[in-house]
């Protein structure tokens, strides 16, 4: 492994342990050169999956994008960068589990938009506000009436 500090390609792995979700290893490193400390993540590698966007284009999965627009709709509210890795984790275990090599743009907003009604009501109003692309104010209403009868 190259040593993000100096270059050199020999390390020695000073601990090894799972991280919670148990599916990454995390590797404590020293180089053999400069003796600096680094981390690494050892994930098993699977076969990427293709998203269907709207208009039928298809990309591969990309987690980050699913982080980024629920750090956008859960900006200024007490959610924490944790429970969005945790829920984003929940989200790409889901898609893993369908053993299907294509999946929907569709399917991973509702997917988001489940887990953001978890995390945070207003959240969850302001993705699902932009993913559905409200046409009028009364369906924004009827989202909200919604929301408000479940609780």
């Amino acid at each position: 492994m190259k040593c993000p500090y100096c270059g050199y390609v020999d390390s020695k792995v000073i601990d090894t342990r799972p991280t919670e979700e148990g599916s990454t290893i995390r590797r404590r490193r020293e180089c053999l050169n400069c003796k600096k400390r680094f981390t690494t993540y050892e994930k098993i590698e699977q076969t990427p999956i293709m998203v269907i966007k709207k208009d039928g284009n298809r990309q591969v999965f990309d987690r980050e994008k699913i982080i980024n627009g629920m750090i956008k709709s859960c900006e200024k509210r007490p959610v924490s960068v944790a429970e969005i890795e945790r829920a984003a984790d929940n989200i790409e275990k889901q898609i893993q589990n369908t053993m299907k090599k294509e999946i929907s743009s569709l399917e991973i907003g509702e997917m988001v938009m489940r887990e953001l009604k978890e995390l945070d009501d207003v959240s969850y109003v302001r993705f699902a506000s932009v993913y559905r692309e409200f046409k009028d104010l009364q369906s924004f209403i009827d989202e909200l009436e919604g929301i408000v009868k479940k609780k």
